[in-house]
């Protein structure tokens, strides 16, 4: 018996090592992989639909009859089929009479109709930060697209690499960093040896299988569908609070995951400009600084589902530069969804925020306040697809 399985068999006491078995449902939980972990992950790996949840994804939420325009220029198919995702959209909008729908692939160009999209992670060197570019261009530019996919393909690597980086914080491989996120959020030592075991077991089992399985599983997401995963046999209140442990962990690890190899924003600009592609700032809440930045862009998202309090004062500041003449080019207002859509088959009863966001379904559009500012800086929805597309059709 090893010494972590000898400690679990013993009563708890007021000091006992990390990683550690605190309670006796700890007694019984084995140190490596098993058949249910496999299964477990093969699950939370897989890219192929079965007929139930391809039904499931043609299927919207809801039906927006009365809507008419459908501005979607920041959203992730992932590894749902395009056509199913159409499907989906059809049968949310179904009487849509003008509409501009651009997937943006985190670090991976994707099509949708006539047009090409991605979400570019870069640095802004300006003010020390990563940031993120939406980048849109037609279709039929894509072979002109090279040195665009080749920096793409090395910024998916180098932001894969983020996820073994966060198992080798929870695993205890970075013991300091660990007993740091520990004594900063006061986590329980049951929640901490929970953790580092199924992290464990997770590192073996992308060891064991990572020629099958598909780099876009890749990601720092496989570590929460891992440990939801554990939920029917360890209960929600545990796997919760590990859960809430792990987020503390990641947010250290990105917090001080080194931006220099990252493409810097205006070289990313540039490549872009040079295809005709369009560049749009995401988030921009979450990059203050950004706004102040001379870059080339068409405009900045002022509202999704993560970023809405400061919607008003965005428009407002893109409304001020653009009467002021501060950019070469008008800047346009824009708002996205964020969809993630294989969160509506991983998660398809969860009530979380990213479950239930649609593609194409920005309500702050319509709201009285916000409406009252675009009318007032000249932009609605309408104006901003029709000067868009013919900036991405010049």
């Amino acid at each position: 018996m090893t010494k972590a399985k000898d400690q679990a068999k013993r009563a708890p006491t007021t000091e006992q090592p990390a990683g550690s078995c605190a309670s006796a449902e700890w007694t019984n939980i084995p140190e490596t992989p098993t058949e249910d972990d496999e299964r477990d992950f093969f699950a939370i790996t897989n890219t192929v639909l079965s007929a139930e949840e391809q039904a499931r994804v043609i299927v919207p939420t809801e039906v927006l009859a009365r809507q008419e325009r459908v501005l979607a220029v920041h959203w992730h198919p992932e590894f749902v089929p395009m056509p199913l995702i159409q499907q989906r959209i059809e049968a949310t909008f179904p009487h849509c009479a003008q509409s501009l729908i651009i997937p943006t692939q985190h670090n991976e160009i994707t099509t949708y109709g006539d047009y090409c999209g991605v979400e570019v992670d870069c640095y802004s060197a300006g003010f020390n930060q990563k940031v993120q570019l939406l980048v849109h261009f037609k279709a039929n530019r894509l072979d002109r697209a090279g040195v665009l996919q080749s920096m793409l393909a090395h910024t998916f690597r180098y932001r894969s690499s983020q996820l073994f980086e966060y198992l080798d914080v929870l695993t205890g491989r970075d013991e300091a960093r660990l007993s740091a996120v520990a004594a900063d959020t006061g986590a329980a030592e049951e929640t901490i040896a929970f953790a580092r075991i199924h992290a464990r077991k997770l590192s073996a089992l992308i060891d064991k299988h990572h020629d099958a399985v598909p780099q876009d599983a890749l990601k720092n997401k496989i570590i929460r569908g891992f440990l939801d995963a554990q939920r029917p046999r360890y209960g929600d209140r545990l796997v919760t609070r590990v859960q809430a442990f792990a987020q503390a962990v990641k947010m250290r690890v990105k917090a001080t995951f080194p931006m220099q190899y990252f493409y810097r924003a205006s070289e990313v600009i540039e490549e872009a400009r040079s295809l005709g592609a369009g560049v749009i700032i995401p988030h921009p809440e979450q990059f203050w600084p950004i706004l102040l930045a001379d870059y080339d862009v068409d405009g900045y998202e002022v509202w999704n589902p993560q970023s809405q309090r400061y919607t008003e004062f965005l428009i407002d500041t893109l409304a001020r530069k653009n009467r002021k003449g501060w950019t070469e080019r008008k800047q346009l207002v824009f708002m996205g969804d964020d969809t993630h859509m294989s969160e509506k088959l991983r998660n398809p009863d969860s009530t979380s925020d990213k479950v239930r966001r649609e593609i194409g379904v920005q309500p702050a559009w319509d709201e009285i306040g916000i409406r009252k500012r675009l009318l007032a800086s000249g932009m609605d929805r309408s104006c901003v697809i029709r000067e868009y597309t013919d900036r991405l059709n010049a």
